[in-house]
């Protein structure tokens, strides 16, 4: 079903180019954004100044940015000084030409007598099954969800790596995907996987005989609000919003359940706007779909972290990123089949508060377990500074800051700090070494 039926071939060598010279942009975001504490400086730096070579200052020459070809030309060396340049910028314009390949041939189905029914976002509630839909208005349909999902790959791809590096995540990498998610589900409608509200009548039917009669109100209602068809822009935006605030919602709800039950911060602010963004573009029933896959994402990646680095700190963006792509990529084989538990509907909100609640009890008994076995937890801050992103980006980067802290720490006399007054400040902010 693509557009005046062009050869598949044709389409997604166009595809692979292009995704792969805006790979070379998303390069340039992973590096930048983080520079800069708030959003429009963030935005701001990614124009200026030009591209150069970070050790020698070298403009980096037009011919040298030719996305993967570039990298390959040079031998992964810059130009002027023969700095290695990372492999890693040649592997994100490639594997971006390949996201952008492989979600198109999710989504938009090829071939003469292709069917909607093929593309990965198909349901029997989404709105590409709607018969009174044209032939045409399929192919519009698709494809303008293709470049909506899209966006959203390439925010979280960004996220991903800024996360994995620096364990942050800037709002320059998901507050203006998130706008363009709600905007877009607004402009055109009908992008959402799911209607924002459905139920089964039958099943609520069902269940009078074995709920208590206080509670037979919940389970009357229409299958579908009469509005949503109606309406579809008002419901694409309503949808959206909604997903932005069970996405965002139900992680700043983690961090305030974690905080409570185990003293300490167990999900950065970050995650909770990316996963706003999430289900600004998902609508709110995927998105606790996303919610529920990402722990098993980051399972491994917890394993490997504690038996190889030593590590009891993980980012968790990547894996709610990970968590959402394939929520996307595997929607029709698999996640549409959790229709029957998103269409009990008002019971859906007790669940949830049991959920919760089930939540909070488990943390407190894994830390009073912890406690038993002789676990010892890490040292509360009692300082009333705040480790900001200039630390965080100096702790890293092994650059040296006011107290000299980072993996490699300069050595110089204790007394230079406590002349200064800023010895207890620097133990602080250097760990305790």
């Amino acid at each position: 079903m693509i557009p005046g039926d062009v050869p598949q071939w044709v389409v997604l060598v166009w595809l692979f180019t292009f995704g792969a010279v805006i790979g070379s942009f998303l390069n340039v975001c992973i590096y930048r954004l983080p520079q800069h504490e708030s959003l429009w400086a963030q935005l701001k730096g990614l124009n200026y100044p030009p591209s150069s070579c970070p050790y020698c200052k070298h403009r980096i020459l037009g011919r040298d940015n030719i996305p993967i070809l570039g990298w390959l030309i040079l031998r992964g060396r810059c130009r002027s000084c023969r700095h290695s340049i990372p492999a890693r910028y040649a592997l994100i314009e490639l594997g971006n030409g390949l996201l952008w390949v492989a979600l198109y041939m999710a989504i938009v189905p090829a071939g003469f007598h292709a069917k909607v029914e093929q593309s990965c976002l198909w349901s029997v509630l989404c709105p590409l099954a709607n018969p009174g839909w044209s032939h045409d208005q399929l192919v519009f349909l698709l494809n303008a969800q293709y470049f909506y999902y899209l966006i959203f790959a390439e925010a979280l791809l960004v996220a991903t790596f800024i996360d994995f590096d620096l364990q942050i995540i800037p709002d320059g990498s998901t507050v203006p995907a998130m706008i363009v998610g709600v905007l877009g589900s607004f402009i055109i409608g009908n992008l959402h996987p799911w209607p924002v509200w459905f139920q089964s009548s039958s099943t609520l039917h069902t269940l009078t005989y074995v709920l208590p009669t206080w509670m037979h109100w919940m389970l009357v209602g229409p299958d579908r609000p009469a509005w949503i068809a109606a309406h579809p822009h008002l419901h694409g935006l309503i949808s959206s919003l909604a997903g932005m605030f069970v996405g965002g919602g139900i992680i700043w709800l983690l961090r305030v359940v974690g905080q409570w039950a185990w003293k300490r911060e167990v999900m950065g602010f970050g995650d909770v706007v990316l996963m706003a963004m999430i289900g600004s573009f998902l609508g709110w029933q995927p998105t606790l779909l996303v919610f529920f896959v990402a722990p098993f994402c980051g399972l491994l990646a917890t394993v490997a972290s504690l038996r190889v680095f030593r590590s009891r700190e993980i980012p968790y963006g990547p894996y709610l990123s990970l968590a959402a792509l394939l929520v996307l990529f595997f929607w029709r084989p698999y996640f549409s089949h959790f229709e029957s538990w998103f269409s009990l509907g008002p019971l859906i909100i007790l669940q949830a508060l049991m959920m919760v609640a089930l939540l909070a009890v488990s943390l407190v008994l894994i830390r009073g377990i912890k406690r038993l076995l002789g676990y010892r937890e890490p040292e509360e801050n009692v300082f009333d500074d705040e480790w900001r992103s200039g630390d965080q980006l100096a702790f890293y980067a092994n650059k040296e800051n006011d107290c000299g802290c980072g993996e490699q720490r300069s050595q110089t006399w204790p007394g230079t700090a406590a002349g200064r007054g800023s010895s207890f400040s620097d133990q602080w902010r250097c760990g305790g070494r």
